[in-house]
């Protein structure tokens, strides 16, 4: 047994979708993002798919030693007082790698948020790449990326249908994830 497999297990957490994850190239949104176990257990997720990721981290995480740390497993420091040209430099880091995915929290922040931010769909978009739908549920105890979404380039009705995948779900922090409450989407992973 892996160790993630292994350190999952332990944290009571069931790996669910697609697995083998064999698509090359990738904007990955984690949701709910609520608390720092996230990034703890989505590495774990990332490591059991084997995913080439490159994730983003607001740079006061980049420390030292943590810094270090954080490049080494693909993690890029974002300032977030200059983040307009993010969308740009993202786009770029996908289009110019031959495997990779991007994995970005689309609400941008552990705190409550109405709105996510929009950047992971235009990074998708203007890359061409497909939008894994990825969650960390602490209702169900599971985490993977359960489907793939190719955006339209409509945001609005695309919006619509990608929050539909996260309905119901928890954060480790209960209350801290707008859809919490909404109506739970019943995935195949949740009859069995």
């Amino acid at each position: 047994m892996r160790t993630c497999d292994l350190l999952m297990k332990i944290c009571r957490f069931k790996p669910i979708g697609i697995d083998p994850f064999t698509t090359k190239k990738c904007v990955v949104i984690m949701a709910p993002h609520t608390s720092y176990v996230d990034f703890f257990l989505g590495l774990m997720m990332i490591r059991h798919l084997n995913l080439k990721m490159v994730m983003v981290m607001k740079k006061e995480f980049f420390f030292f030693p943590l810094g270090s740390i954080l490049r080494r497993i693909g993690v890029i420091p974002v300032d977030r007082q200059h983040a307009r040209h993010f969308a740009e430099f993202a786009t770029n880091v996908v289009k110019n790698r031959d495997e990779v995915a991007l994995i970005i929290c689309p609400e941008g922040t552990r705190a409550y948020m109405n709105r996510w931010k929009k950047g992971y769909y235009q990074i998708a978009v203007d890359a061409g790449v497909p939008i894994g739908l990825s969650h960390i549920d602490f209702r169900t105890r599971t985490l993977g990326i359960g489907q793939l979404f190719y955006p339209t380039g409509n945001y609005e009705k695309d919006r619509v249908d990608i929050e539909k995948y996260y309905n119901g779900m928890r954060g480790y922090r209960k209350g801290k994830f707008n859809l919490e409450n909404e109506p739970v989407t019943i995935h195949e992973w949740d009859q069995n």
